[in-house]
């Protein structure tokens, strides 16, 4: 894989972490006057609001040609399954063991995402790993179980603990199921999603009683549902594709920090011994994902697919008259049989066996 693709990944990743590590802060503003499960509803909507007219924008207005491969027939189980999972079940399986739970064994349970993120992507989709990413992903977990450590922490009722692991459980899988589609337009990946799990989500919430807010606080959840879902999403799905989904969820697993130094500065907390602790973990973590070397022989056995590629060692097709012209593109190609070695990550080309 490119340099170039590796530092994409790894750039998009952290940036997904930093939008959706603001939406902690800036929610904690909105549940004042919102129902949580409505603001989780509104915050999916907008993001699959904002998507969509940001795309159809794109096409109306500047006339612009999407270069991203679109969503095919087969990718929908995927989706759907990811939808279903992450965006539908997880939140209303969150919001039941709340309702029932004391916040500090919630905050610790939550940070069993990542957690059950890799282990999926390990031992089910059989991505690679190694020590060195086993060692990174334990720091960053470590470091979020300090974040939210309570000096005195309350145990909780069972069923509500069950109902918090489930959830993240949800959104593991939901990691998992959206990297068979990263191939596609993360934009319209993540339009979708947002669209589907809001208005689901909102429609429960309402369901139970939940009343919409006044403009200013639809509009304030609206927009933030747009860059801390909806572009974090978009900047997740593309990271997936270039990194794959162990390594993206390691990264995405700073945001709870990244959260809590934006409330420092915009809620004026107080930062203790074991948040700057935590912190250090975390940016160690960080540091071994970074600098990780993988390199061997391997083969890449053929196969077709269409995504947007430049013409690399990977992609040594030829071309048809109605393929586009230009770097880069998507169109459908075949990868011939390629045995070779280069530093590479579990990317859409490089999910072989070890």
């Amino acid at each position: 894989m490119k340099m170039k693709e590796r530092t994409l990944g790894v750039t998009v990743a952290i940036l997904a972490a930093v939008l959706f590590g603001a939406s902690t802060p800036f929610s904690k503003l909105l549940l004042g006057q919102i129902n949580p499960l409505l603001l989780a509803g509104l915050l999916y909507l907008g993001s699959g609001a904002g998507l969509t007219l940001w795309i159809c924008f794109q096409r109306l207005i500047f006339k612009a040609k999407n270069q991203e491969a679109g969503l095919r027939l087969k990718d929908l189980p995927w989706l759907a399954g990811a939808i279903l999972a992450g965006g539908v079940v997880a939140p209303v399986l969150l919001m039941q063991g709340l309702a029932v739970t004391p916040a500090s064994p919630a905050s610790l349970l939550l940070n069993l995402e990542g957690v059950l993120t890799a282990l999926l992507a390990w031992f089910v989709f059989k991505e690679n790993f190694d020590q060195r990413i086993a060692l990174g992903m334990a720091a960053i977990l470590l470091g979020g179980v300090l974040l939210s450590w309570q000096p005195r922490p309350q145990l909780g009722v069972p069923w509500g603990a069950i109902g918090i692991i489930g959830a993240c459980l949800g959104w593991a899988i939901d990691n998992n199921l959206t990297r068979k589609v990263s191939a596609a337009d993360p934009a319209q990946v993540a339009a979708l999603k947002g669209l589907v799990a809001g208005t689901t989500n909102v429609l429960l919430a309402c369901s139970i009683g939940a009343r919409l807010p006044s403009i200013p606080g639809l509009t304030g959840a609206a927009l933030l549902g747009f860059l801390s879902y909806g572009v974090s999403l978009t900047c997740f799905v593309l990271a997936l594709r270039h990194i794959g989904t162990a390594r993206t969820g390691a990264y995405f697993s700073t945001a709870p920090f990244i959260g809590a130094i934006l409330s420092l500065a915009l809620l004026h907390e107080q930062a203790s011994l074991l948040f700057w602790i935590a912190g250090g973990l975390m940016i160690l973590g960080v540091w071994l994902h970074l600098t990780e070397h993988h390199a061997h022989w391997h083969r890449h056995e053929p196969f077709v697919h269409e995504h947007l590629h430049w013409h690399d060692q990977h992609h040594r097709h030829a071309h048809t008259p109605t393929d586009p012209p230009g770097e880069p593109h998507s169109h459908v190609h075949r990868h011939e049989e390629l045995v070779h070695s280069h530093p590479h990550y579990p990317d859409l080309h490089h999910r072989h066996r070890h």
